[in-house]
């Protein structure tokens, strides 16, 4: 067999260099090009456990829509929910970025094939949206907007909490499960001794941008260590989600948007 002469071995050489210098050249171009176009909407479903005996109702949690016209994007996500055949949808705030794209907003999610509980986010009060036509057309999918309240579901067995203010988390009823939902992930600490099944919250996007090895560069007030995922607090299980849209930048890097699903 002949072997290579040593043009040939200098050759493959400045080919495999110049393969690695166009690679390193690319990569940034890449990574600019996944984070505005592809990542903002790459729907990521995640099922993180919960270890919970005689599960019996499903939950997905979605969070921080942050609507602001793209209408195709909201479909896919109601898309995404209904195949996931949930018994319960609950959200955790920000419905939309302007009060004007509220109405689009909830005449998509009226297709959710689930009640809908969702609690109001920071956006949802700076927007000046009617909570009144939210509660309203939640109720219609039998659902509701929880302003510090309460529901009991599946004959008294599952009870789901809203919190919306920033002096004290509402008691919870008496249940087999108890689910806690509110917006601003580091209301975990206001418990007390107050404990639950499962806690969730949003507001954080998981910080939109996360590198890896140094996790979110920037993140929002009231999130603390509790930026995406789970965490085991002493009042239970708290999921933070990454949310569906985006804040002042259309982007997401390592941090696609997300639909969470539970089985309690």
């Amino acid at each position: 067999m002949q072997q290579p002469d040593t043009a040939q071995l200098e050759e493959r050489k400045l080919t495999r260099r110049r393969w690695l210098k166009r690679m390193l050249l690319a990569a940034p171009v890449l990574g600019v090009l996944n984070a505005l176009w592809w990542e903002p909407t790459w729907l990521k479903v995640s099922r993180p456990k919960l270890s919970l005996p005689d599960a019996k109702t499903r939950i997905v949690h979605l969070t921080d829509l942050h609507h602001k016209g793209n209408r195709a994007w909201l479909e896919k996500v109601v898309k995404a929910i209904n195949k996931l055949e949930p018994q319960v949808v609950c959200f955790t705030g920000d419905l939309v970025e302007e009060k004007s794209f509220l109405p689009e907003t909830l005449e998509i999610l009226s297709a959710i094939k689930a009640p809908i509980f969702g609690v109001p986010g920071n956006h949802d009060d700076w927007s000046g949206i009617n909570f009144t036509d939210v509660k309203r057309a939640f109720q219609k999918n039998g659902g509701d907007w929880l302003e510090d309240g309460s529901v009991m579901m599946d004959n008294g067995r599952l009870a789901i909490v809203g919190a919306t203010t920033k002096k004290a988390i509402p008691p919870a009823p008496k249940a087999d499960r108890r689910v806690l939902m509110f917006h601003y992930p580091l209301w975990v600490e206001k418990l007390g001794n107050q404990t639950y099944d499962l806690m969730l919250a949003g507001h954080s996007h998981g910080g939109q941008v996360r590198l890896p090895g140094l996790g979110a560069l920037i993140l929002p007030y009231q999130v603390g260590q509790y930026d995406l995922g789970m965490f085991q607090t002493k009042a239970g299980p708290l999921y933070v989600g990454a949310g569906i849209g985006c804040f002042m930048w259309q982007l997401r890097f390592n941090c696609r948007p997300e639909l969470a699903v539970f089985e309690v």
